[in-house]
């Protein structure tokens, strides 16, 4: 399986690619503009020299959309809509996930604070651009934060909250993400769930800069994981 990060220049979809990479992955780094992505890719190949057959390649956006058998979109909200319609005509059925996260920084204001989204959520409002495709859409890495998955090659202590209304989509997200050490999937339901989830980041990204950390993340406890 391909796995294709739209708009993964940026530091969290290229540490995610990272880790997917390290797990074996076969990883595409999108960007608006390919001769970053391949700059970025060249980078990030330097820096994991030491991992064996490390599969990472860069692309445009919509090159990588096309190319990927799993789609993961990883941009600020400002840059949703947009960067969605550049690849709608390439995800088709194709599962997408989506860790975009509706914070005020997208209007100026501060990191710790949530913007209400008519949809409900950035990941229900990633469905209802694409509606009239048969994307599989699926909320994930949210509350995931960027310190974890760049402290390569340390475990990520922290679980990974999904939804999504794909049963077998979530699945395959699932046992993706699980490749990477130390993090626990939790199916917490349909797509809707995503409004809940989604407000966890900014709670996380405040108890950080309160407590002079990078590494806060959530654990949820008391009921299987497997």
């Amino acid at each position: 399986m391909r796995i294709a990060i739209i708009g993964g220049t940026g530091s969290q979809g290229l540490n995610i690619g990272k880790r997917l990479a390290i797990a074996g992955e076969d990883i595409i780094i999108g960007s608006r503009k390919e001769e970053k992505a391949l700059t970025k890719v060249e980078e990030s190949l330097e820096l994991l020299k030491d991992y064996d057959d490390i599969k990472m390649e860069g692309m445009s956006n919509e090159d990588a959309a096309q190319a990927g058998d799993l789609i993961i979109l990883t941009v600020p909200l400002s840059a949703q809509k947009p960067t969605l319609q550049s690849i709608k005509d390439y995800v088709g059925d194709k599962i997408l996930v989506d860790a975009t996260v509706p914070l005020e920084t997208a209007i100026g204001g501060s990191p710790a604070r949530f913007v209400d989204l008519m949809e409900g959520s950035a990941a229900e409002r990633t469905a209802k651009i694409l509606k009239k495709t048969d994307v599989r859409v699926v909320a994930a890495f949210n509350n995931v934060s960027n310190s974890l998955l760049s402290n390569i090659p340390e475990p990520i202590d922290c679980d990974c909250l999904l939804a999504g209304n794909d049963n077998e989509a979530k699945q395959v997200v699932k046992e993706i993400i699980e490749k990477i050490p130390g993090i626990d999937c939790i199916d917490c339901g349909k797509l809707e769930k995503a409004r809940m989830i989604e407000k966890i980041t900014p709670l996380l990204i405040g108890l950080n800069i309160k407590y002079k950390s990078q590494f806060g993340g959530i654990r949820i406890t008391g009921i299987p994981k497997k």
